[in-house]
């Protein structure tokens, strides 16, 4: 079973000019003349992690790693003006031609799995393969899963305080008590969402806290960020991600899924797996939502060696 590789530190890093108030932390570590790759985080709202660099070999790949708009050390944090799903395609453009890289591989997972299908399907020519984890395919009925009628079923006691945290109890009213002028308000609904957000993606493991957990601003505005995504259909057309697959055809592309993920359920996998008939679907039977756990390591370990071999050859 492959483990991460060993803990590395970045040899250049930069804020990458958006012509916007947007300025998008880049790093980059690794082989600066190996196989370029690219690791798009989830959300969106997350933000990278030194530990994220730990997927790839570092003597074989050039990794980068970068903070989407508003995200973790990207400026301003927190900031939805000229934050749209094709202004993070424009940043990762950008990125792609400021250093110079003719082709990257694409490596990410739940939100990030999404962009980086948008991502191919616009600049197919620039992608050399994809590592997509975690399928999620921006449709509403995927949205409606987490926030409706789906993973509610599996938790429905933190869902029902997810409800509580709402007027009325009405789930229909979270985007507008988000966005109203009542603080007490505001930060009960984000704290919910968080701990909701947190059960779904962790299950068993999650250890709710007795005493509630100061809310903060960032808190805040992280919340806000994800939901704005959600209330605007992720700035893209329902199913557009299935509906333009047939252009990712010839990219090597590997899809991993864990079975008991409850954030991207299973199905947007073998959906995506039968967009992409040429892929590699690797089910995952005792995994869940995010990158951790000893079988999911060892996945995306063995696929990003794997597509290392398969790159070097080509």
């Amino acid at each position: 079973m492959k483990a991460l590789y060993p803990e590395i530190e970045p040899f250049n890093t930069f804020f990458l000019e958006t012509g916007s108030l947007h300025r998008i932390y880049v790093e980059q570590s690794g082989n600066p003349e190996g196989i370029p790759v690219v690791f798009l985080h989830g959300g969106p709202c997350s933000g990278t992690r030194p530990g994220q660099r730990c997927f790839f070999d570092p003597d074989v790949y050039h990794i980068i790693l970068f903070d989407q708009r508003g995200c973790g050390l990207s400026l301003p944090f927190g900031e939805l003006e000229n934050n749209t799903t094709q202004d993070l395609i424009a940043d990762m453009e950008r990125i792609r031609q400021q250093l110079n890289i003719k082709q990257w591989l694409l490596f990410s997972g739940s939100w990030g799995s999404a962009l980086a299908l948008l991502y191919a399907q616009q600049y197919t020519e620039y992608v050399s393969g994809m590592i997509i984890r975690g399928v999620f395919l921006a449709r509403q009925q995927d949205l409606d899963w987490f926030v409706r009628d789906g993973a509610s079923r599996i938790y429905p006691e933190q869902y029902q305080c997810l409800l509580d945290s709402t007027p009325g109890h009405n789930i229909d009213l979270l985007y507008t008590t988000l966005w109203s002028d009542d603080e007490l308000a505001v930060r009960r609904v984000a704290q919910a969402w968080i701990q909701w957000s947190s059960k779904v993606a962790v299950g068993e493991d999650y250890q709710k806290v007795d005493q509630p957990e100061h809310v903060t601003q960032k808190m805040v505005d992280q919340v806000k960020m994800e939901l704005n995504y959600a209330r605007n259909q992720y700035f893209i057309t329902e199913n557009q991600i299935l509906e333009n697959c047939t252009s990712l055809q010839n990219i090597p592309c590997i899809i991993i899924h864990g079975r008991y993920d409850f954030v991207c359920p299973m199905a947007a996998g073998l959906s995506l797996s039968r967009a992409l008939p040429k892929a590699e679907y690797r089910i995952l039977e005792h995994a869940g939502h995010i990158a951790q756990g000893d079988e999911m390591i060892d996945a995306l370990v063995d696929a990003s060696d794997q597509m290392a071999t398969r790159l070097a050859l080509s």
